[in-house]
């Protein structure tokens, strides 16, 4: 977060332990393979695929696209989920070539005889943070959610910009995420940045060939704010993170070449991600860079301004 320098490592640090969210584009089972999705005309969906060990079959019902984080005492929307696949009896697929917008990794897709769309996504979404390799089993694992949105509803969208912070000392990524034009946001957090009801969301930060290595890596997760749906985030040097094992005591910098924000999907529309290049280290020296991180901080005040945001501060 772009706050005073104490407050953004106290953040870092607890929600390097966030376990994420709760209802979403929902979560049906982990390390799941040959998956198939089908849906009738009576708005079920049937999954099937193999995970551990055994043939499983799923039914979904009973929930599209997302209600607006108007009041915590309204749940978010979510699935009724019959994991003995008795009710599936009778069930006859018909749902038809998927000709929606482009998901984030996607399984498989179809469009439903009444216009909405279903769809199956997997991911690693409890990487460890700070591009700590997984020691867990649970933090490998791929996650496999389902979705069902209608074209009105639409899909979450990201709004993301990069420049540095505290004078160009540290590379640095601003933005805002919205569901149907309002801001994406929870109204309470564990202690770890955990969302502790079913419309907050935390975002999931990876960067690519960086201090962590090559290739991609978990940088951090953190939520987008209440109620403006924006988010910040600074590339400080971490070292050792509280509860985690001992894999390196050097502090790093994860700014990379590439980074990708992925979120899970509010209600039950689809997880969504963002991808973009990262940039040079900063040099006052250079005319561009003076230029765009000028633009930048402009454009940030602009977008605290209009949403409302009282964290975010800091150029």
């Amino acid at each position: 977060m772009r706050l005073a320098a104490g407050i953004f490592v106290t953040f870092v640090t607890i929600s390097a332990f966030a376990a994420g969210t709760s209802s979403a584009s929902q979560l049906i089972d982990r390390n799941a393979r040959d998956i198939h999705l089908g849906v009738d005309d009576q708005g079920r969906a049937l999954l099937t695929y193999e995970a551990h060990g055994r043939d499983r079959r799923v039914v979904a019902w009973g929930a599209v696209d997302a209600r607006q984080p108007d009041s915590p005492a309204v749940p978010q929307v979510e699935f009724k989920l019959d994991y003995s696949g008795r009710s599936a009896a009778g069930f006859r697929n018909t749902c038809g070539r998927y000709d929606g917008p482009p998901l984030a990794w996607a399984v498989t897709a179809c469009r439903a005889k009444d216009g909405t769309y279903w769809a199956v996504q997997r991911w690693q979404r409890m990487l460890p943070n700070a591009g700590y390799r997984p020691w867990k089993a649970l933090q490998r694992a791929q996650e496999l959610r389902l979705s069902h949105w209608t074209a009105a509803g639409g899909l979450a969208l990201f709004d993301v910009h990069v420049d540095w912070v505290y004078g160009g000392r540290f590379h640095d990524l601003f933005g805002r995420v919205t569901y149907q034009g309002q801001g994406v946001h929870g109204f309470r957090t564990t202690k770890y940045g955990a969302p502790l009801d079913s419309y907050g969301r935390n975002l999931y930060l990876d960067t690519l060939d960086s201090a962590y290595g090559s290739g991609w890596h978990r940088e951090n997760s953190f939520v987008a704010h209440n109620p403006s749906g924006m988010f910040c985030y600074g590339f400080y040097p971490y070292g050792a993170y509280p509860g985690y094992p001992p894999q390196r005591t050097v502090k790093m910098v994860g700014a990379g070449k590439k980074y990708r924000i992925t979120m899970i999907g509010p209600g039950v529309s689809p997880d969504v991600m963002w991808a973009g290049d990262g940039l040079q280290d900063y040099d006052p020296g250079n005319t561009a860079l003076v230029t765009w991180e000028q633009q930048m901080n402009a454009k940030l005040d602009q977008m605290r301004a209009a949403y409302g945001e009282k964290s975010c501060g800091q150029h």
